[in-house]
């Protein structure tokens, strides 16, 4: 079985992140630039702290690509931290002095990492845990969705993504009428309409003046995947399973859903199934009527846009702290304020397209395999072309 991996390495402030993707066959084009790009996307968004006006991502290919082809070996990417010249000393790898400024944080920050990570670690100083909590780390993952989204764009798969709530402000749902992905896609908070648009960064003004964070929801959207993606046979090969998982790994994550799942759970059944019709003009023979169940049904993907939408609580570090303790001392203290973002939902958008395609390509190379790009194309034509044996008879054709 073809397996797609992905892992990464780094410390917020350390020297950089370290991205090592594996599986993807040879023979896929795919440049730094194009990454470049995906890593630029992240680092936009109204209410983004100052470390994005430090850092300009760029992923360096180590290894893996020649000549612009992969060459079905791991690719490793380097992602330098600017903002390590800052932090040379105390983010040392080696000892350093008694007198070096060693920026230990001692002061819990509630809802973060720092508490757990200390007490499961047995670290005195929280920023032992803090550095690799850090959302910093998602750069890193964008690295990676870059490469699974080169991929499966050979495939016809494609990506699109959009704020949807922030704090108590939502957005008009569309419904089934047409999302402004361009709109999304050139705002400061990835609203797809100008009045959204407007409200969205009222409300983190508001937030700001209040020295507070806000949370939000946010929405992805892949388009053009087929049918069969992911497996009802066991419960860790179910796709929405998998997509879940990973979105939840996500900082400050907690929650998805696939499709609109709880809001259908207050209408009845006969609104909310996808009522299936012959189409001869469809790759599958078949279309849906609709779409409630977002693209994906028994934990296989049905060949509809699978919808995602995905809960991001607010950040955990305010400029007003709260009340908490020194973990050393059990002194009462503020919490630690470190350097955050007030709305960190606009730049999470291109983090949840990137977790999404890393799960579909992995799903991919599970259904369709290939060491070499044309043999992983040759694969994925022959089973579309199956489905011609479906829908014009009613049955399966013997």
């Amino acid at each position: 079985m073809t397996s797609f991996r992905w892992l990464t390495a780094g410390e917020s402030h350390g020297p950089g992140l370290t991205v090592i993707v594996e599986g993807v066959p040879a023979g896929l084009e795919l440049g730094e630039d194009y990454i470049e790009a995906q890593l630029a996307r992240r680092q936009k968004g109204y209410g983004s702290g100052g470390r994005m006006k430090i850092e300009k991502d760029h992923a360096v290919i180590r290894s893996g690509v020649r000549h612009g082809l992969t060459l079905g070996s791991p690719v490793a990417m380097w992602i330098e931290n600017k903002d390590f010249a800052n932090w040379t000393e105390a983010m040392s790898s080696s000892p350093v002095g008694a007198s070096v400024d060693k920026k230990m944080q001692t002061q819990v920050v509630p809802g973060h990492a720092d508490f757990a990570g200390a007490l499961k670690y047995a670290h005195h100083d929280l920023r032992n845990v803090l550095e690799r909590a850090s959302a910093r780390e998602t750069t890193a993952r964008v690295a990676a969705g870059a490469v699974a989204r080169r991929f499966l764009e050979e495939f016809g798969i494609a990506f699109q993504s959009r704020v949807v709530s922030i704090g108590e402000v939502e957005a008009p749902d569309p419904g089934s009428t047409y999302v402004d992905w361009d709109a999304a896609e050139a705002s400061e908070v990835r609203a797809a309409d100008a009045d959204s648009d407007r409200q969205f960064k009222e409300r983190i003004d508001r937030a700001k003046d209040d020295r507070t964070t806000v949370g939000g929801v946010f929405q992805v959207v892949a388009s053009g995947a087929p049918v069969g993606l992911g497996s009802h046979v066991q419960w860790d090969r179910k796709l929405d399973g998998r997509i879940a998982q990973a979105m939840m790994s996500v900082n400050a994550v907690k929650g998805v859903e696939v499709g609109r799942a709880f809001a259908n759970t207050r209408r009845p059944g006969r609104e909310v199934q996808d009522v299936v019709v012959p189409d001869v003009t469809d790759r599958r023979r078949f279309r849906r009527a609709s779409n409630e169940a977002g693209g994906i049904e028994g934990g296989m993907s049905n060949g509809e846009p699978i919808v995602v939408y995905v809960a991001v609580k607010p950040i955990a570090t305010m400029t007003k702290p709260l009340p908490s303790v020194d973990i050393n001392t059990g002194e009462v203290v503020e919490a630690a304020y470190n350097r955050s973002d007030i709305c960190q939902v606009p730049r999470a958008t291109p983090i949840g397209e990137a977790m999404v395609a890393l799960v579909l390509a992995d799903a991919f190379l599970e259904k369709f395999g290939g060491d070499h790009m044309d043999e992983t194309r040759r694969n994925y034509v022959g089973y579309v072309a199956s489905h011609q044996h479906f829908g014009a008879t009613g049955k399966s054709a013997q």
